[in-house]
């Protein structure tokens, strides 16, 4: 790696070959994104190669990009972000492994510590990559690993999702929330969703028994006495969080996802009796994989709402950016 200013440029890899690759140069705006040719990465013991056709763009990258999120893992600029995928494998671990040269697969990135899913290829450890479902696009595909693996984790992992169970979903038509809906609803929970009033209808579709449209609603009006609240927004949007605590029965449990999102997020529950926890994903294949066999049986949906190529990547982000996104926002990487 050579240095030209501040900027490091990638030499050529030590198989010679190189890649287009979205690259952030420094942490800012989307302005500070840039598509070039960089090196191709190169695996080592249990990773696999994989030629990406698609990636899913999260919250989490905005905030990454922007000097927040998973800044601190940044070795050094240009660095390639993103965590979704979906893709071909290219090289696997060994003959015998379960996955093969030309198999279609979806997964998560070892971003920002190793190349991320905004370029034609990545490295990734085999335990974060599972088959991508068959009745998907890769474009579709590319929507699902990280916001499915937190919804899942939140809803199935910690709230233990069960049927009687009543669930108050916020943010319930983005990424995270459409997928935690279905999953709630999936294993028998009554499922109360806040969204706009666009999406509440297709929140019920969805399984939602219960919808709050809450640009003309305060959902602690008409809603109490949940045993869970899966918390998609925390204390930084009309303190969405804080108020939640006043909806949940006594030691009932509040999921708190967005990173950094309610910093007094313990002291905060503790004082009102109910009990609290952050959530962050972890990658896991079988977990990827059991998700993958709701969607093909057709019991989980997954929503994308843009499609951009990767020449647009800017334009990608800056619309989940500016919310109001139902589903996923995705970058078409490659043909396929």
């Amino acid at each position: 790696m050579t240095l030209h200013g501040e900027v490091a440029v990638a030499a050529p890899s030590a198989t010679g070959g190189t890649m287009r690759a979205a690259v952030l140069d420094r942490f800012g705006d989307a302005g500070a994104l840039r598509v070039i040719d960089v090196a191709r990465p190169v695996p080592v013991v249990g990773e696999l190669l994989v030629r990406v056709v698609a990636a899913g763009v999260n919250p989490i990258d905005l905030k990454t990009r922007a000097g927040g999120g998973e800044a601190a893992g940044v070795a050094g600029f240009p660095a390639v972000l993103g965590y979704d995928f979906s893709g071909v494998v290219i090289s696997a671990p060994y003959e015998a492994f379960r996955l093969q040269p030309g198999d279609e697969v979806f997964g998560i990135s070892n971003a920002p510590r190793a190349t991320g899913s905004f370029a034609e290829y990545l490295t990734v450890p085999a335990q974060q990559v599972a088959s991508k479902p068959k009745i998907l696009s890769h474009a579709e595909a590319a929507a699902v690993p990280l916001a499915a693996l937190t919804a899942w984790g939140a809803v199935v992992e910690l709230a233990k999702a069960h049927e009687g169970q009543r669930i108050l979903i916020h943010a319930g038509a983005g990424g995270v929330g459409h997928l935690a809906v279905q999953f709630a609803a999936y294993f028998g929970a009554h499922v109360i969703a806040t969204a706009s009033g666009r999406n509440t209808n297709w929140l019920r579709e969805l399984g939602a028994s219960e919808t709050i449209d809450h640009t003309t609603n305060r959902f602690e009006d008409v809603v109490a006495e949940v045993d869970t609240v899966i918390d998609l927004v925390g204390d930084q949007q009309d303190r969405t969080g804080p108020r939640s605590l006043d909806v949940l029965r006594p030691g009932g449990l509040l999921v708190n996802v967005p990173s950094g999102s309610w910093p007094t997020l313990m002291d905060d529950a503790r004082r009102a009796g109910v009990r609290a926890t952050s959530y962050r994903m972890v990658p896991d294949a079988a977990t990827l994989a059991v998700i993958g066999r709701l969607i093909n049986s057709g019991d989980v949906r997954v929503s994308v709402q843009e499609v951009f190529p990767l020449d647009r990547i800017a334009d990608a982000q800056r619309l989940l950016e500016a919310g109001h996104v139902r589903g996923k926002v995705v970058v078409q990487v490659a043909d396929y």
